[in-house]
């Protein structure tokens, strides 16, 4: 991770040999961008277990924002014109907190940079195309929906987290659970046709009761998409903290297993099948943009810390470009000298064939339709000769093992995979690699 800096747009993608900064501006022959993710800072209070970059605005930098990312969407707008978007998502943080005449100013922005028309959709048909936006329940009030749905949101994902105050205290939540239905029920009656609901799993103190009851409160919220997230003790959060203090145990393997496989088993039968990890949804509700990540399309990053993916080509077999804004309010916000209107980037990552194959298994093996398998091996060849053989022979042995299916062109995890998915697609990766002399 290089040092904090402000890259122009204009100094990515160049020819090898020139400074690197952004890559959107090259090359010619890139298909339109058709995602966007923006990201939103402010929080009422910082969870924690959270390790996104959020913070507790006590100094009403809202409208300063605002103002900051509808400059900076601005400039990014160009690299998607020629086709509609497919996705917008709005992360943070906690975006429901902005304040509704903002909502208002930078969405009506956005439909005047952006084609949204998918969004929409025709006259008697469902959109094509997805706007997500994270709502808090406290903060999901009916007149933020609706101004939501006037702008051309068409899905809200609430972050539930568990209906159990015990665990909601333990997490660091300070909202009501009856709030998140009365959140749902807002989005639904302002015209937000698509809900989702977060929820976190292997809390300390939890059991599987305890997990089962959060399941089936959020299915009875008629919930068409549902997150279910182990819990995860990431570094320099208080959560971690905590945990190494001895305040609580961490819940023990087996029982996080079996909450895992409990998931699969009541939210299947209740219509939602996995198509990734932790992603649950009835057919035709999947997040379209998360997949978009998984599928590793393309998308454009407005907003502190968002990050960003560009090809290097007409596909994404070409290689791509990485990149993530810094994550500093008092960075982004800060007058440019040279007039660029571009994010200040923290780190780029350039087109780079043993990463792009590492990242293909890694995204791909994470959803249901699992990997294109032929491609994979014919490119993997091509960056490492001996590659594809090794891969093969470390498909073979977890498919042996009933880890691994595979189909006539793809291989994808079993639900004993799925489990273990992590262990797996760090095999297959290794042996992606360059073998090692000697070996």
């Amino acid at each position: 991770m290089s040092a904090p800096q402000h890259i122009s747009l204009t100094q990515i993608g160049q020819p090898s040999g020139a400074v690197h900064g952004h890559p959107l501006d090259a090359p010619a022959d890139r298909p339109p961008v058709r995602s966007l993710y923006i990201h939103v800072p402010f929080c009422a209070h910082k969870c924690h277990y959270c390790d996104f970059y959020s913070f507790v605005d006590t100094r009403d930098q809202q409208s300063a924002f605002v103002d900051r990312l509808t400059a900076e969407v601005e400039r990014l707008a160009p690299f998607a014109a020629g086709a509609p978007l497919r996705t917008v998502f709005v992360g943070g943080g906690t975006p429901s907190l902005l304040r509704v005449d903002l909502w208002r100013r930078l969405l009506g922005r956005l439909a005047d940079l952006f084609d949204l028309s998918w969004m929409r959709g025709a006259p008697g048909e469902p959109p094509r195309g997805e706007f997500t936006v994270e709502c808090n329940p406290e903060s999901a009030t009916p007149e933020l929906l609706g101004a939501l749905a006037a702008g051309g949101v068409n899905r809200v994902s609430v972050g539930a987290q568990s209906f159990d105050p015990r665990h909601l205290r333990t997490l660091e939540r300070t909202h009501d659970p009856a709030n998140v239905a009365r959140a749902l029920d807002a989005a639904r009656a302002a015209g937000v046709a698509r809900v989702s609901a977060d929820l976190i799993f292997g809390i300390p103190g939890q059991s599987l009761d305890d997990w089962d009851r959060d399941l089936r409160s959020a299915l009875a919220l008629g919930t068409t998409h549902l997150s279910c997230y182990a819990l995860t003790y990431e570094a320099n959060t208080p959560m971690t903290a905590r945990l190494k203090r001895g305040e609580f145990a961490a819940a023990n393997e087996d029982l996080e297993a079996e909450m895992f496989a409990h998931t699969v088993r009541v939210l299947r039968g209740a219509g939602l099948e996995r198509y990734e990890v932790s992603n649950f949804a009835r057919p035709g509700h999947e997040s379209i943009h998360n997949l978009a990540y998984w599928r590793q399309e393309q998308w454009l990053a407005a907003g502190p810390s968002a990050s960003g993916h560009a090809w290097a080509g007409p596909t994404m077999r070409a290689g791509s470009w990485r990149w993530k804004n810094n994550p500093r309010l008092g960075d982004y916000l800060a007058p440019r000298a040279d007039d660029d209107d571009s994010s200040p980037i923290t780190d780029v990552e350039p087109p780079d064939a043993p990463r792009l194959i590492r990242e293909r298994i890694m995204m791909g093996l994470r959803i249901a339709e699992g990997i294109d398998a032929a491609a994979l091996l014919d490119d993997a060849e091509a960056a490492a000769p001996g590659a594809a053989e090794r891969l093969r022979r470390a498909a073979d042995h977890f498919i042996q093992r009933g880890l691994l299916r595979a189909l006539p062109d793809r291989w994808t995890l079993t639900d004993d995979g799925f489990l273990v998915c992590d262990y797996v697609a760090a095999e297959l990766m290794q042996a992606s690699g360059r073998r090692e002399a000697g070996r």
